[in-house]
This record gives C-alpha cells, structure tokens and sequence, in this order.
C-alpha cells in the first residue's frame, strides 16, 4: 500500500505518530503544495491512500478520475468540504473524516494571541525595536472594552470566557442563537448592526456554509468603529476580502487579525502584505502539536480499519 500525506508545510508529521502502524505500507510525505491539478494528478497517480491534512490541497472531479489507483482518502477533520464527495463515490473511493482536533481550544488559543497582538501592536512594536525604535505605537487595553462574536459554538465560547476573565463586555450574534442561550454564558445577545456597532473587536466564529459565506460586507465594516479590530480565523469567505483590504488602507477600521485567506498560501504580491495595521498568521488556528498529532492518528485508525474492510468514519456512505 502506498500512502501519500499531503501538504506537511511544517515539516512535521512523520514525527508526531507511529507511520509504521499502518501494515504493509509505504509512506510518502510531501512538504510543501503539489500545485494545479494536472501536477497533482501526475505526482498522485502511483497512491493507493492519500492523508489530507485539512482542506490544504481541494481535489476536484478532474483529480480524482485522474487517480485509478486510489481507493481511500483518510481526512483530518470531521468533515472534507475541500474533496468533490459526489464524484469520489462514484469512483468507489472511499472519503473518511477523523473525531479528533474536536475541542476548539488552539484555534481559540490563537484567536487572543491575534487580538492581543493587534491592540498592543505586538509585531509592530517588535519589528521597529529590531531597527532601534523605540515605544513607537501607544497601544489599548481590553478590560472594559466589548467583545462581539459572531457565532458562540464551541470555539466562541472559549474566546468568550477569556474575554470574561480580561474583565470584557461580550457580545454575541448567530443564526441559530437564542437570548437564552446566549445568557447561560454570561454573553449579551444583540442584532447584527449591533454586533459590528458596539465591538471594540469583532471575532469571526461561524463555518463557512452557503448561508455564511460573504456576510462580513463594506456595510458591516463601515458600521464597526474607527478604533475597532476585526479577528478572522474562521474562513476567509465569510468576510469579503476587497471590502477588508479597503476598510484597513482607509482607517475606517483600525486593523486586523487574519489567520485564513481567500488564497493559500498567501502569494507574495497579496495586498494584504502591504498593510502596517494587519497582524498575519499562515491558518494556524489548528495547527498545534497536539491537534496535528491527534488528526493524524485519526487518519491512522481509518486507514487500519479501511485495510481491515471495516472503515470508519465514513463520509461517503
């Protein structure tokens, strides 16, 4: 069996589980993006097994009927929204997904390192210190401002509790959300307008669905204040992208915190580069030893139930 894992940016997967658990099996990583669908076609064709790390690499129809010999796709994650499942099922290649990487904790972990950095001016103050300048941004605090959320599932609500213990007012939006529901965490339920009009810094919390997607517009920015952040490590199409960029050269926010992007990795001409009011993470929400690890022998275990003719944690059923 011939196992291919996909997009190890970090360089690091081999090391966090026992690859040898897998009988019988070769193991091949690949570091960095394979790149258009014709190279991935031809650089995948001789893999029985593909491990996908996230939704790093999408796999069209025109791959997958590109790969005869592949008959597994063992996803991290719960679900594979990256991989055409339609077409998969039809070519008999089985699509699982994994329970692990469930709890939220480093995606929240990461969301207070991005906003804490953006109102203190962390990269900033960092990067002129190195060029011998010295105290050149005033920063704010937080306690006594407000938080609003868009969306208090499971990473929301961590965020929230943070904000709690930082002496935060919080706010909170969803679709599906409830004044009760909402009350139960000691978070203020209030309208969409007010969502963005109230927040000192607005966090991004929702999954991108077709109901999500392109909810964030000119018209939500232009209602946050001036001295506002907005905190993005959800997806990048929930907030459109042109009116972000726009909001950030013209002040009409303060800044930003980006960890997702409507291109991956981010090329090197992304006018997002250009900005010095926008703190950049390379979607590192996930991406922590523990999670990774914790991923990866979820794909492990389809893998070895796959062999055995009993998968688990079938998408495709």
């Amino acid at each position: 069996m011939r196992v291919a894992v996909l997009d190890d940016y970090q360089d690091v997967a081999s090391g966090l589980v026992d690859w040898n658990a897998i009988p019988d099996a070769q193991v091949e990583f690949f570091r960095g993006p394979i790149g258009e669908p014709a190279r991935l076609v031809s650089t995948l064709q001789p893999f029985q097994v593909l491990v996908t790390t996230r939704e790093r690499t999408r796999l069209p129809a025109a791959v997958l009927e590109g790969l005869p010999k592949l008959r597994l796709i063992a996803g991290t994650g719960r679900n594979q929204p990256h991989v055409d499942i339609d077409t998969a099922t039809r070519l008999g290649i089985v699509v699982c997904g994994t329970e692990g990487g469930g709890s939220g904790s480093s995606t929240a972990e990461l969301t207070w390192g991005l906003i804490l950095a953006c109102v203190r001016h962390i990269p900033w103050e960092d990067r002129q210190l190195r060029q011998g300048r010295w105290q050149t941004r005033l920063g704010a605090g937080v306690e006594g401002k407000t938080l609003g959320i868009l969306g208090l599932g499971r990473i929301g609500t961590k965020v929230a509790r943070v904000a709690q213990a930082f002496g935060m007012r919080v706010n909170a939006w969803g679709p599906t959300l409830t004044h009760e529901r909402v009350a139960e965490q000691g978070v203020t339920y209030v309208s969409w307008e007010g969502l963005f009009a109230d927040a000192d810094v607005v966090s991004v919390h929702v999954r991108l669905t077709d109901l999500s997607r392109g909810w964030v517009t000119s018209r939500e920015l232009g209602l946050m204040k001036p001295t506002a952040y907005l905190i993005n490590t959800a997806r990048d199409a929930i907030v459109d992208q042109a009116a972000l960029v726009e909001a950030l050269r013209s002040g009409a926010i303060a800044g930003a915190g980006l960890d997702v992007f409507d291109e991956e990795p981010l090329p090197p001409d992304h006018p997002l580069l250009s900005l010095d009011n926008v703190v950049l993470t390379p979607h590192l929400g996930y991406a922590s030893q523990e999670t990774l690890a914790e991923f990866f022998q979820g794909a492990i275990e389809s893998i070895q139930a796959w062999a055995k003719g009993e998968p688990q944690n079938v998408l495709n059923t």
